[in-house]
């Protein structure tokens, strides 16, 4: 029975395991096993080596760990932003990066809206001239002959000179620094001869009609003691016979004037606190609509409302004056008993109000306007090869309101010179600074190319609830 069927299995091709105990390895000299005829395989007979192709990529990546390379590479861009604020890098780039934190303007390609500040930020707050600027005297060194005969405006529409008269003259360094307001100035004051002060001729942007103006100053009273004269410390002459002055008066108070002989009506005198002994003064002079004010130090001190609207034109005849009456050359001060420093003269009201905040440092000669959007664009970055990803890290500042990433500040990304940008997903990271924020985002998709290009767009921005700062830029390829 059992060859009966051993020959059986032979003529049908039906062998199994029993059939075939043992065969030497030498008899099987040609064909293939079936990969269902091997089922289990021990590796321990795996001896010999495998070729490349007998391994499929999923056996080698099935067990393998993934690795994200971002968290090394964001690391790196936040510390090349650290070294280029520390050591005040301009903007540079390596194989693999590029960064910027606006020394200057060299990797700034285009701004609409937006400016870079000295301050090493860009906004949309833009330095601007102000065009209602009619004069600023700052007396200082330069702005003076050896016998101080001229200060001349140094902004401004206005050619207007500020001339000394019957022993005007000006602090020099061999004053004490009290009588300097702000570093680095000089003021005006008298000389011994009485009467001395100072005078600007004529100008036709002096007429400023019922229109708006500030007159303003800082003033320091030097122990003045009142003598039973008029001493002014302003006092501005028009064609129409209104004027404005201030002036102690016979105690130890000053007082402002208005006085409009042509329309017979107007306030004549009123106290003013203010102008202590030994103290800084600013004042000012508001004609705010059909409203006349005078302020000391952020206080409203006088308002009137001129019903039949004065005309402040200039009379051509030392229309304006600092120490002394307007175009007689008298009732000044006589020796340093006054000091005037930064004088300005304005087209439009300044300040509104019954209070406003006194300036703490000079007047600026330009006007900073904030755009509600703006954006700026870097110049092309050249990558060594071809990208289809790009990666950034930027830092920036609240410096008002609270900005909304990917809202209020729009980062976009290209890789073909700025043809096509690629808007990014900002997601926030610790803070780079005590109040200087970091964003990121990684690998967004780009077009690709070699021509690398940054953009950040502003929104809702505005002066003093919403302002923000772009402090760096870091971008990854």
């Amino acid at each position: 029975m059992t060859k009966a069927r051993d020959l059986a299995n032979i003529i049908t091709g039906g062998f199994t395991a029993d059939d075939i105990p043992n065969i030497p390895a030498s008899k099987i000299t040609s064909g293939q096993f079936a990969d269902a005829r091997i089922a289990d395989l021990s590796a321990t007979k795996l001896t010999g080596s495998i070729a490349d192709a007998r391994i499929p990529a999923s056996a080698v990546s099935q067990h393998a760990t993934s690795f994200d390379d971002n968290k090394i590479v964001n690391d790196i861009s936040t510390l090349a932003i650290r070294q280029a604020s520390n050591e005040n890098k301009g903007a540079y780039n390596t194989n693999s990066m590029y960064v910027d934190v606006f020394q200057d303007d060299t990797g700034i390609g285009t701004e609409t809206n937006t400016d870079r500040n000295a301050s090493e930020y860009v906004s949309s707050a833009v330095s601007g001239t102000d065009s209602n600027l009619v004069s600023l005297f700052r007396p200082n060194t330069t702005d003076h002959t050896a016998t101080q005969e001229v200060v001349s405006t140094v902004a401004g529409t206005s050619s207007a000179t500020l001339r000394p008269v019957n022993g005007g003259a000006y602090s020099g360094n061999d004053l004490s620094s009290t009588y300097q307001k702000f570093s680095g100035s000089y003021s005006l004051t008298s000389a011994s001869a009485n009467d001395g002060g100072w005078k600007i001729v004529h100008t036709s942007e002096y007429d400023f009609g019922t229109n708006d103006f500030t007159i303003e100053a800082w003033t320091y009273n030097n122990n003045f003691t009142p003598d039973g004269t008029h001493r002014y410390v302003m006092d501005f002459n028009t064609s129409t016979g209104s004027r404005l002055s201030i002036a102690p008066n016979s105690g130890a108070a000053f007082y402002g004037q208005t006085i409009s002989s042509a329309n017979s009506q107007g306030p004549s005198n009123w106290g003013i606190n203010g102008f202590s002994n030994g103290a800084w003064t600013h004042w000012a002079f508001v004609k705010d609509s059909g409203n006349l004010k005078l302020y000391s130090d952020g206080h409203i001190q006088y308002n009137y409302s001129d019903s039949l609207s004065y005309n402040f034109n200039a009379n051509g005849n030392g229309d304006l004056a600092f120490h002394q009456r307007h175009a007689s050359d008298s009732n000044g001060f006589t020796g340093p008993g006054l000091y005037t420093q930064e004088i300005r003269v304005s087209s439009n009201a300044r300040y509104s109000g019954n209070t406003y905040t006194i300036p703490t440092t000079q007047f600026p000669t330009t006007v900073i306007t904030t755009s509600a959007t703006g954006n700026f664009i870097s110049n092309a970055i050249t990558a060594p090869s071809s990208t289809n990803k790009m990666g950034a890290i930027i830092t920036y500042q609240d410096a008002s309101g609270t900005n909304t990433l990917n809202t209020d500040i729009v980062l976009q990304l290209s890789a073909d010179n700025g043809s096509n940008f690629a808007t990014a997903t900002l997601t926030a990271m610790p803070d780079f600074a005590s109040g200087i924020k970091m964003a990121k985002v990684n690998d967004l998709s780009v077009t690709a190319g070699t021509q690398l290009k940054y953009k950040i767009s502003f929104a809702n921005q505005a002066s003093g609830s919403k302002e923000a700062r772009i402090r760096g830029v870091s971008l990854q390829y």
